[in-house]
């Protein structure tokens, strides 16, 4: 028994150290991200512990800092429900890309689903787990650490917002940063830019066909089907 215990957080720990270093690029982003969060929720009149709870239980980025108004203005649950459904509608397009991924992960499963955010999906898309390293754990860590910088920074802008004045329109452009500073990196990065590239002209035809306020859920339905009909080209690009 004391040898399977050695064993398993040798596997543990492994996985830990092997995960850590991709997530380094994240743990900058989301300190201050979350600390942005935490600084707005004090500058509403929410207690550090709110901020630092919103993070834990809900971890949805985008859609907390949106809340943070809409629920200081009074906003009905069933409609902030309906906009965060709204908001966070892409994870249901590249969460379903990563169910055979997350076939196998026994418990870790539910909390792996919980904890994808954009920049988790970034990294287990594009990383698969080093040689000699249980790849749930790889996974599980990466999803981990990410949330724990989330949730860092979220309590310590909490804490450190009121002895803050200062004026905080625009503070939750940071989120927009850093999807942008991740769509360049992936960019770079990318063998093939054709998917990119994709994207991109769909966000844009669909922002000039929409509006600012609707073009978000037809860009991914376009992105979607555009992918799906060129599948076995685009596959043909990426085994060259």
């Amino acid at each position: 028994m004391a040898r399977e215990k050695t064993v398993s957080r040798e596997i543990m720990q492994n996985a830990f150290l092997a995960a850590f270093p991709y997530t380094i690029p994240v743990l900058s982003g989301f300190l201050v991200l979350g600390f942005a969060y935490g600084v707005l929720m004090a500058s509403k009149g929410y207690a550090f512990l709110w901020a630092g709870f919103a993070s834990l239980f809900v971890f949805a980025g985008s859609m907390q800092f949106l809340a943070v108004g809409m629920l200081s203005e009074g906003l009905e649950p069933l409609s902030l429900l309906l906009i965060t459904v709204m908001v966070n509608a892409r994870h249901l397009f590249y969460g379903f890309s990563m169910l055979e991924k997350f076939r196998d992960t026994g418990w870790m499963r539910n909390y792996l689903i919980f904890g994808l955010c954009d920049e988790t999906y970034s990294i287990l898309c594009a990383t698969e787990a080093p040689e000699g390293i249980d790849r749930r754990w790889f996974m599980f860590f990466v999803t981990a650490l990410h949330h724990l910088y989330w949730v860092s920074g979220s309590l310590a802008g909490g804490l450190i917002g009121k002895a803050l004045a200062f004026n905080t329109n625009g503070i939750d452009f940071a989120l927009t940063a850093l999807f942008v500073v991740i769509l360049i990196s992936q960019w770079q990065g990318a063998k093939d830019r054709l998917p990119n590239g994709i994207g991109i002209a769909g966000a844009v035809l669909c922002r000039l066909l929409f509006g600012p306020e609707r073009f978000l859920l037809p860009t991914m339905l376009l992105i979607l089907l555009s992918v799906t009909c060129l599948r076995k080209p685009l596959e043909r690009r990426q085994s060259r």
